[in-house]
């Protein structure tokens, strides 16, 4: 799901920005609009963590999610936005309304003119927001992945729902359960540019190779682009196009809700088994009429509680992104960062008919 950064290039970074923080200190400091403009990512300035230093009042954080209506991503904004309030900041969610790749671009630009202390972002696309968030880093933004992360060179710290490859594997492991582990699959993703969705997809496609899967054939990779109708319409689709289908894997809220709207109404309910990444509330009502047996997912609203706290942490000189850096999360406890400025929220949840009464969300 990441390039790893090489060691020596951060510990460069790192010295680099040391040596710049304490010439500064002699003239009065800087301010974001005072830093350098060269657009280098690694100009925001990774100076020496201090994990004692206190959590900064006042602080601007503001969400970027793929686009603003997507409920699964409102849900992780509002949480990160009434984090905010706990220690003191404020934050806000601003965005496109579409998931293209290039969508993002705009909002980035005026977030870095309304000089906000950290940008937190679902990136549409690893690459393309990559420009803009070095820009942002080099006027001392503060730049969180959370959800779909960017380019590594482009962010100080990503916010993993939870372990790539155990998602990915454990969703195949999920249908292969549902079908006996035999017959033609087919997955419906978001965009084919998301970072997390091609990365839970090249997991799969890996699980897929082990002997207890043989009898399974990934037959066809679609694509709803995050859009209800598209997704609403890829599902018939594949239905009509392969008739011997059995299941169906959709790493997506939007589209693994409108994959089961289709299947409910069609001839396909009870004969074609469905799974993948929604929230309890959404699919409540497929689980309880038969559609759907079981699928899984986080807590959203913990993803973004942790990524809020993470930007403050961020913001705050706590922590720089270096692995081994601890900060504390509120609520969630103490966070480590991990290889490559990844940190993980935890382990993913099965949702089914015992027990998806319990949750609401």
């Amino acid at each position: 799901m990441t390039i790893r950064l090489r060691a020596p290039r951060r510990l460069l970074a790192a010295a680099t920005a040391s040596a710049l923080a304490l010439s500064l200190a002699a003239c009065g400091g800087t301010t974001k609009d005072s830093a350098s403009d060269s657009g280098d990512a690694k100009a925001g300035g990774n100076a020496s963590a201090n994990p004692n230093a206190p959590l900064k009042k006042g602080l601007k954080l503001a969400f970027l999610p793929k686009q603003v209506n997507n409920p699964y991503e409102t849900i992780v904004d509002n949480a990160g936005i009434a984090a905010a309030k706990e220690f003191g900041g404020e934050a806000k969610e601003v965005g496109p309304s579409d998931a293209s790749a290039s969508s993002q671009v705009s909002y980035i630009n005026t977030l870095v003119q309304q000089r906000h202390d950290a940008i937190l972002i679902a990136a549409n696309d690893e690459n393309a927001v990559c420009g803009p968030l070095k820009q942002a880093r080099a006027k001392k933004i503060k730049i969180v992945a959370y959800d779909s992360d960017t380019n590594p060179d482009c962010r100080d710290v990503f916010i993993n729902q939870a372990s790539s490859e155990e998602i990915g594997r454990s969703e195949v492991k999920l249908l292969a359960e549902q079908i006996g582990s035999e017959g033609e699959i087919a997955i419906l993703s978001a965009t084919a540019n998301a970072t997390n969705q091609n990365t839970w997809i090249k997991f799969m496609q890996d699980e897929l190779k082990k002997p207890e899967y043989s009898k399974m054939k990934l037959v066809k990779v679609a694509y709803g682009d995050d859009d209800d109708q598209k997704s609403f319409q890829q599902t018939q689709g594949l239905l009509q196009a392969y008739p011997n289908l059995k299941g169906i894997i959709s790493p997506t809220t939007v589209g693994i809700a409108a994959a089961a709207r289709y299947i409910s109404g069609s001839k396909y309910k009870g004969k074609v088994a469905l799974t993948g990444l929604g929230t309890p509330d959404q699919m409540r009502k497929f689980v309880k009429d038969g559609t759907v047996k079981g699928f899984e997912l986080w807590d959203p609203k913990n993803l973004g509680y942790l990524a809020a706290y993470a930007a403050a942490a961020l913001s705050s000189g706590q922590i720089t992104g270096a692995e081994g850096e601890k900060f504390k999360a509120g609520k969630l406890g103490e966070r480590t960062i991990g290889a490559n400025g990844e940190v993980i929220l935890g382990p993913p949840t099965v949702f089914d008919a015992k027990n998806i009464d319990q949750y609401h969300f």
